[in-house]
């Protein structure tokens, strides 16, 4: 099970309840700031964008690709490691309003991850250092450190240690004398 706070709604769906649970002038604000950030080539200022204005926790050399879409509601719930890259059109969601209740939980994604381009990553998922997730995952669960996982439902395509014994037998990545 995601990492969530579960908070009940009464009458209509949780959708209809969504200025009680976050400001209206937060959601503008926020969907200005990330609607310019997702046509910016510039990396540097999609990162200080992020940090500044949605108060994101985003580390150095991180690069998030063109259209990313990020929460609109809570993006300082997403919290990015150093250079990781997250790919084109990918969306990285903090909440979920169902019908008879609305989820929030932080999104901790680690150093070094490579998420491929139009991904989903849910709230109240931890991708672990030096993980990749493949093109098209919808990542419904936690993913370990160094392990590569894809597809709809997310299923592990190579743990760690397959993962580091491909590395050590492929010619690519041997160190040259």
């Amino acid at each position: 099970m995601r990492k969530t706070e579960r908070y009940k709604v009464t009458g209509a769906n949780s959708l209809w309840h969504v200025y009680k649970t976050v400001p209206f002038w937060k959601v503008v604000k926020n969907f200005v700031v990330i609607q310019i950030a997702r046509y910016t080539p510039f990396l540097k200022m999609k990162n200080w964008l992020y940090r500044m204005f949605l108060r994101m926790e985003v580390g150095n050399q991180t690069a998030f690709a063109l259209m990313v879409m990020l929460d609109i509601m809570f993006p300082e719930k997403i919290h990015v490691g150093r250079n990781s890259v997250i790919g084109y059109n990918s969306t990285i969601l903090a909440h979920e309003y169902l019908v008879r209740e609305y989820r929030l939980g932080d999104v901790v994604i680690g150093d070094e991850v490579m998420i491929g381009a139009n991904s989903t990553i849910l709230p109240g998922v931890t991708i672990g250092d030096g993980a990749i997730v493949a093109a098209g995952t919808v990542v419904h669960k936690d993913v370990e450190a160094g392990t590569f996982v894809g597809g709809n439902p997310m299923k592990v395509i190579f743990t760690k240690e397959e993962m580091d014994k491909r590395i050590g037998e492929d010619p690519f990545f041997q160190q040259k004398s």
